[in-house]
């Protein structure tokens, strides 16, 4: 799941609901939707058109017929694409996700500027697009917030200014949010996750290949210390430094975050002070604005208990230096040039990015974070007709036809798996294109003329929102994703899977193109989102959403011997120099590509109703249903943003996202003659073969 709050993008919510269950949780793109919806840029100019690939949906000029599909399928479909393309100075890759992202960040353009300057929608924009007024104010919107942290005279003061720093600027050692209870789905609790960390993962911090991005960030530290008038900006930075290298250390790595058997850690707050007596609790959750909880799903528990002991005997005046940077860290986008290339120059050492983009996108996603559903509304009206909608839920429902007849005919199932398999199916809520219900944004104050107050306002009232729902039933109905955002996702223990309007389109999905190109790309992504109810972590939630393992014991260990091998191809694969796939941290998403990929073919052949699809442009069917799913992948990156998703994020780079499942497919060996000479050939035995 991938969830863009207000404009502060280090709000603590934020982080708490998109790592505190992501074994719970699965969207489609991952760090390509963020690294996107962060430091990407388009043209100012361009078409809304959709991007139809020729007549009838396939690039045929973007293959490269030399290299033959066995050896690098990636190649064959996209090698002339590779060869033309060069990834723009202002995005950290180039590729299908980024034209449909420019695309609908064009569509979006139109209808917020379109907006009255007395509505929400403009009056936010037009404050961030005031640039003279930004500049002329510098950063005097953000030393009232520095003077509240330098006002901090004790721990409880630090801990009640960290709970509420989830509703405004700032960081908190944990942050929390209401989600599913893991026993009773039909409730909201409070779940509660590790934090403390600036840079995007701890291996940033303890490993030798991320030195550069230490340094940057750093370097960055002491700027903005530097900036806020600190007198030792260089003892300093190495203070911060130095105490989020020691969160850090007791931190969780990211594959044990995704395990749903260790992140499900009930207890009351009454046993969590205990558990972990270094944090005032109560002066926590009354920042947060929370009461005491009989029951709070405590994720990476004892890294929470040991970065709890850490802040206990880290000095007050570190504290509140680390409080301060981010503070202003987390400002420094809705502040004055300066800042903005401050924080750019160190934000470009994580992603490869060399050329801040344009300011008017940057205040789209301003508007887009902040008011995302009332831009939705207006967005799903005007470029998400009626008959894709229709179209869309045929595609579907074939898709979850061919899941059930795949757990139907699996060999290695017993029966009482089986049926607590199709009931879970049977169960799964589908979303396609908008919510039923749209959000109330009225009690949101927005002020043209008060960027920094509209951000903070905005933050605490998406806070109080999400809030909203605690101690509450849950309503299935609400979507984590704008219609807008170029995603999808698995709701976990909502057990629904959730189509926005902007991932459909054309190249992924359009009314006018062949079936084979629909169910190749839209369908593969369908078929992804619906067996993530199915991998590793999804076969631990039952139909309801209820947290229970459902199989038998003998189910399990021919499941678990068949994910280990998978696994073992894809820690083979070299994505960037020196960084390999982590197949412990990536297993659920890769089993989702692959089992997506099957679902999808077989969904195809349903739809032609047992008859031969025709051969178009010398391709068969199947053929164009590969190329299809192979360039609705193609994406070319540079290697830094490789490397952050490799280190931090639970999906293989889109070059692995096609060949990793392929190869494993029996149809797709016949389709293209791949023979034992080829380079990625498995022979029969060694394909994984689960749904």
């Amino acid at each position: 799941m991938t969830k863009f709050f207000a404009g502060a993008a280090g709000l603590a919510l934020a982080a708490a609901l998109a790592a505190a269950a992501p074994a719970l949780a699965h969207d489609h793109a991952g760090a390509k939707a963020l690294l996107a919806d962060t430091e990407g840029a388009a043209s100012d100019n361009g078409s809304l058109k959709a991007l139809t690939f020729g007549t009838w949906g396939v690039d045929l000029g973007a293959r490269d017929t030399s290299v033959k599909p066995g050896d690098d399928f990636d190649r064959y479909a996209n090698g002339g694409w590779f060869a033309r393309t060069e990834i723009p100075a202002d995005q950290a890759s180039a590729g299908v996700d980024y034209d449909v992202y420019n695309l609908t960040q064009r569509q979006l353009r139109q209808l917020v500027t379109g907006a009255a300057a007395t509505s929400q929608v403009g009056g936010l924009y037009q404050s961030f697009m005031d640039e003279a007024r930004v500049e002329a104010l510098g950063a005097k919107p953000l030393m009232a917030d520095i003077a509240a942290v330098q006002a901090i005279k004790d721990r409880s003061g630090m801990a009640r200014f960290m709970g509420a720093s989830q509703g405004t600027f700032g960081a908190s050692i944990v942050s929390g949010g209401p989600y599913a209870d893991s026993a009773d789905p039909t409730m909201n609790v409070l779940w509660l996750g590790q934090g403390g960390l600036g840079l995007p993962d701890r291996d940033y911090y303890l490993n030798d290949s991320f030195k550069a991005q230490r340094d940057a960030y750093r370097a960055y530290i002491v700027r903005t210390m530097k900036m806020i008038g600190d007198a030792a900006p260089e003892k300093a930075a190495d203070a911060i430094l130095a105490f989020e290298t020691e969160v850090a250390k007791v931190s969780w790595a990211i594959a044990d975050r995704r395990d749903i058997g260790k992140i499900n850690n009930p207890m009351s707050s009454a046993e969590l002070a205990a558990y972990a007596p270094g944090l005032d609790w109560d002066a926590w959750f009354a920042g947060a604005g929370i009461a005491p909880q009989k029951r709070i799903i405590v994720n990476e528990n004892s890294a929470i208990r040991d970065i709890a002991a850490l802040y206990a005997k880290t000095p007050l005046d570190t504290l509140r230096l680390w409080q301060e940077f981010h503070v202003a860290d987390n400002a420094a986008n809705y502040l004055s040039k300066d800042w903005v290339d401050s924080r750019f120059e160190y934000s470009k050492a994580l992603s490869g990015v060399s050329e801040l983009r344009p300011r008017w996108k940057r205040g789209l996603r301003l508007v887009d974070g902040s008011l995302g559903e009332l831009v939705g509304e207006e967005y799903a009206k005007t470029y998400f007709p009626a008959s894709a909608k229709a179209k869309m839920e045929t595609l579907v429902a074939n898709l979850k036809l061919a899941m059930g007849d795949r757990i139907r005919g699996n060999g290695w199932m017993a029966p009482e798996t089986k049926a607590a398999a199709l009931a879970k199916l049977e169960k799964m809520d589908v979303m396609v294109g908008y919510p039923d219900k749209w959000r109330d944004y009225s009690g949101l104050k927005i002020d043209p003329a008060d960027l920094y107050g509209n951000v903070k306002r905005s933050a605490a009232f998406e806070y109080a929102y999400a809030l909203s729902d605690l101690d509450k039933p849950v309503d299935r109905k609400k979507w984590s994703m704008n219609p807008q955002e170029v995603n999808a996702y698995n709701g976990g223990l909502e057990n629904k899977i959730v189509f926005p309007a902007a991932i459909l389109q054309a190249p992924y999905f359009a009314e006018s193109v062949d079936d084979a190109v629909n169910y190749g790309a839209i369908g593969a992504v369908i078929g992804h989102e619906i067996t993530h109810g199915f991998d590793d972590q999804g076969r631990k939630i039952d139909a309801n959403g209820a947290v229970r393992d459902w199989w038998t014991a003998a189910d399990a260990k021919r499941f678990d011997a068949q994910a280990k091998g998978f696994g073992a191809q894809y820690a083979t694969y070299e994505a960037a120099p020196g960084a390999f796939i982590n197949p412990d941290l990536t297993m659920g998403e890769n089993l989702a590509d692959l089992a997506g990929l099957e679902v999808a073919y077989d969904a195809y052949h349903r739809s032609l109703g047992g008859k031969e699809a025709p051969v178009i442009d010398g391709l068969t069917g199947d053929q164009r249903f590969f190329l299809a799913f192979a360039q609705a992948w193609r994406d070319k990156a540079r290697d830094d943003a490789i490397k952050q998703q490799v280190a931090s994020d639970p999906h293989s780079p889109s070059r692995w996202r096609i060949i990793g499942p392929l190869r494993n497919v029996d149809a797709w060996y016949k389709a293209f003659n791949v023979t034992p000479a080829a380079k990625y050939y498995l022979k029969p035995e060694d394909r994984t073969r689960i749904w």
